[in-house]
């Protein structure tokens, strides 16, 4: 707050208990330049009738001077996890999106690698809120038998966590497998040929480490990390083919990657694609309704299925959230309110 020179809303989790006590006490103990700036109290989680809280509401704000803005209730509106702490531990497999009431026969399944240092998890995210398809994190000894499309995610260490893929055997699945593949950021980086600079990124002293070789492109690394929120123009091939426009989302990552072939770059000057496998560096490609739509077409067509009706797609967690805040918070006491709605997902 002091370095963006902003103003605080403090909030308090009633499911924890003592929020009352908790808030107050934060307020007493706050240092005098930060409790100038905190404008207003926000209480969530709350379970029950709201007018049961008033007497709590009218002592706190007596004693402190500061207004408590709302009291939100406990509703899971789908913000996504803090990041991989949703997931299920290593060795262990899980399914995302097994609720929406789809029949077996119109579902899919995407497995994804459970990474030891698996990251950047809310890139799966918008894949398991489409009715049909279902996330499943596979331990990295698993089998592909029953996966229909496979996403390869990022992880905070490419060169472990791809020597450990390689160790439970998940190379060869990987070179038997017919369906899309897809693999973002680091998942990328270990479909190519070879790494080189490895020893800057994973443990070890390694200067080169061959990778799974599904895609003819080789990576440096670099000690600088590149950061850059970008927008893409998808060309439709490979597991998108169905799709072609602008995608946007971000791209973080050290060194580059080059195609040692002549390939198509669908996303990106660094990506590169075949007939079945795809390789970016951009995160939040499936945030973008186009890329999204057509991967999953491509992984149904695949397995010879019918999708069901996309209508019924999960409305936007973001979305969800700011009407929650619009309809039990008193945001216009703020000092600045977002203008609009909660953030809108791309549709290209």
């Amino acid at each position: 707050a002091r370095f963006a020179d902003a103003s605080i809303l403090l909030v308090g989790d009633i499911e924890r208990g003592g929020v009352f006590a908790s808030l107050y006490g934060t307020l007493e103990l706050l240092p005098a330049d930060l409790r100038e700036r905190v404008c207003g109290t926000l209480i969530t989680k709350f379970r029950g009738e709201e007018e049961l809280l008033d007497p709590g509401i009218e002592e706190l704000e007596a004693r402190t001077d500061v207004p408590v803005l709302g009291v939100l209730p406990h509703e899971n509106v789908g913000l996504p996890e803090e990041d991989s702490l949703s997931l299920p531990a290593a060795g262990e497999r899980a399914t995302v999106g097994e609720e929406e009431g789809v029949s077996p026969e119109a579902t899919v399944t995407i497995g994804v690698p459970r990474l030891p240092h698996l990251s950047n998890t809310t890139d799966l995210e918008p894949l398991a809120r489409v009715p049909g398809a279902r996330v499943t994190y596979l331990p990295p000894g698993a089998t592909l038998t029953g996966v229909d499309g496979v996403v390869l995610p990022g992880t905070k260490n490419t060169v472990d966590d791809l020597l450990a893929l390689r160790e439970a055997g998940f190379g060869d699945e990987l070179e038997t497998f017919d369906g899309p593949v897809v693999g973002l950021c680091g998942g990328y980086q270990m479909l190519g040929e070879r790494i080189y600079g490895a020893h800057l990124e994973g443990t070890g002293n390694r200067e080169t480490v061959a990778g799974f070789g599904v895609l003819p492109v080789e990576t440096t690394f670099e000690r600088e990390k590149h950061v850059e929120r970008v927008t893409r123009g998808v060309k439709g091939v490979g597991p998108l083919a169905d799709g072609e426009g602008p995608v946007s989302g971000y791209e973080i990552h050290m060194g580059h990657t080059d195609r040692l072939e002549p390939l198509p770059a669908p996303v990106g000057p660094e990506s590169a694609a075949s007939d079945t496998v795809i390789g970016t560096y951009l995160h939040g490609l499936f945030e973008n309704r186009l890329a999204r739509e057509a991967f999953l077409d491509s992984v149904y067509e695949t397995a010879g299925r019918q999708r069901p009706d996309a209508s019924r797609e999960a409305r936007d967690p973001y979305r969800t959230a700011a009407d929650l805040l619009s309809e039990h918070a008193n945001l216009d006491a703020l000092p600045i309110v977002l203008s609009g709605s909660a953030t809108q997902e791309s549709d290209g």
